[in-house]
């Protein structure tokens, strides 16, 4: 269990900070309260380029994500600021009520905030909400129109205030968690470069017009995870959860009906790229291979084989470490 602990470490780079001193996790109140007061972000929209999320936050979060199933969830980081970076200490599940496509914080759910953030100040710790987080159950990391409206609320009422994206369904299919940090921009500010994401992902054809729509009012920030010394022992008894649910689960039969989804929107892709061929060859024009349909296609195919080669080889590797486990051993032959 320890090597899959390491492996799943390994394939979310997660480093160890000085174990001696874990820098990270000492926060200085007159330190934040000095930042707050000088509010570079003010003056640069991008200031803040980085987010360092802690391993127990990362592994908390994403339980949380798998929890809720096709429904969205959501939840609080704690954390402080460091230069032009989010340092995200821990993290906590808020009561919401979630559907397929958004998720809705009621007065319980400010409520419970309130509360658990006071009952840490009283046990000394004075972290601050640096931050919100929410799942997209299988159409990827970014923020939709209703996500934009909240984080410039966020931003100009709790700022410094991140906000994090997590994919359960394809987190399962990788095998790597599938995460993406974001700040909005000021409503009267225009990005020198408004191309919309920072690099390719596969979004599902009903996404789209929200996803294009939206794209240029936020960025994305570069992720990166640690531990520490002193979050290694909750870091093992969240391990034990997760792993057991890990084991004992199939991503090809946990995440069918996302499967189905990609099957059925990758088909409607390649008959809208058909149509578009046709139509090209009918007026003669040229097709730019680097950013037509068909190449996205061909992007979006590659990924869903991926991801189910790589959930055959995980049941695969289970069957054979597994079965016949507790079995009694087979007598041996008389002569």
């Amino acid at each position: 269990m320890q090597n899959l602990q390491r492996a799943w470490e390994l394939e979310n780079a997660v480093k160890l900070v000085d174990p001696n001193r874990d820098a990270l996790f000492a926060y200085d109140e007159a330190e934040q309260k000095a930042i707050t007061s000088e509010r570079p972000w003010k003056s640069d929209p991008h200031h803040f380029k980085n987010v360092r999320i802690s391993a127990v936050a990362l592994l908390k979060m994403v339980t949380h994500a798998r929890s809720g199933g096709s429904l969205e969830i959501m939840g609080l980081m704690q954390g402080k600021i460091a230069g032009d970076t989010f340092v995200v200490t821990d993290a906590f599940r808020l009561p919401v009520e979630g559907t397929e496509t958004r998720v809705n914080a009621s007065a319980e759910a400010e409520e419970y905030m309130t509360q658990y953030l006071q009952l840490c100040r009283d046990n000394g710790r004075l972290e601050n909400a640096v931050g919100w987080y929410h799942s997209h159950p299988g159409y990827g990391c970014w923020l939709s129109g209703i996500d934009v409206s909240t984080q410039m609320m966020q931003q100009n009422f709790l700022d410094p205030f991140l906000a994090v994206v997590i994919d359960p369904d394809r987190t399962i299919s990788a095998g790597k968690v599938e995460i993406g940090a974001f700040r909005t921009y000021p409503e009267s500010y225009k990005p020198p470069n408004s191309n919309g994401a920072d690099e390719y992902q596969t979004i599902p054809l009903n996404k789209i017009e929200d996803f294009g729509a939206h794209a240029s009012q936020y960025y994305s920030l570069e992720i990166s995870h640690y531990k520490s010394s002193l979050d290694s022992y909750l870091l093992e008894l969240l391990w034990n959860k997760y792993w057991v649910s890990t084991l004992s689960q199939s991503p090809l039969f946990t995440n069918r009906e996302y499967s189905s989804k990609q099957m059925l929107d990758l088909s409607q892709k390649i008959q809208n790229a058909e149509k578009s061929l046709q139509a090209y060859a009918r007026g003669g024009s040229r097709i730019n291979t680097k950013d037509s349909q068909l190449d996205k296609v061909v992007r979006d195919s590659n990924k869903i084989a991926g991801e189910e080669i790589t959930g055959l080889l995980a049941g695969d590797v289970k069957a054979k470490l597994f079965n016949g486990v507790g079995a009694p051993a087979p007598e041996a032959s008389v002569r």
